[in-house]
């Protein structure tokens, strides 16, 4: 049998430059789309940072994060806070049926036969409060 000459260490550090590996495409995409999400560059700045991050991305990237990393966060903050109010107020709008809809469900139910008046009379007292 040969012998085996890939030492558990190699594995290791295998491993390790494939994660930075893929880290580094992550990090790479999310500065790409944070240069063409934001909305206080013009056309040229946009361009330019982009240009810049192709052709020398590690310098880049690096300069890019520097430079613009605190406004960065601060959109994606602002996002997400925006992204989590529009959800709220989506929730609670489909979630809150006003008492007179309930109402009207009810009286529905009793004009189709399906529950009868003293029901219907206990259902609206118990809707209206």
């Amino acid at each position: 049998m040969l012998g085996y000459t890939y030492p558990l260490l190699n594995a290791f550090l295998t491993l390790l430059w494939f994660f930075l590996f893929f880290l580094w495409i992550f990090i790479l995409i999310t500065v790409i789309i944070d240069i063409f999400r934001s909305s206080d560059m013009g056309g040229w700045g946009k361009a330019g940072w982009f240009i810049f991050v192709i052709f020398l991305p590690l310098l880049g990237v690096l300069v890019y994060l520097i430079a613009r990393g605190g406004k960065m966060h601060e959109r994606a903050a602002k996002e997400a806070q925006a992204q989590d109010e529009a959800f709220r107020a989506y929730v609670k709008d489909a979630a809150s049926s006003s008492g007179a809809d309930e109402v009207a469900k009810l009286a529905g139910l009793r004009d189709q036969g399906v529950i009868t008046e003293a029901e219907f009379q206990q259902g609206k007292a118990k809707i209206l409060g």
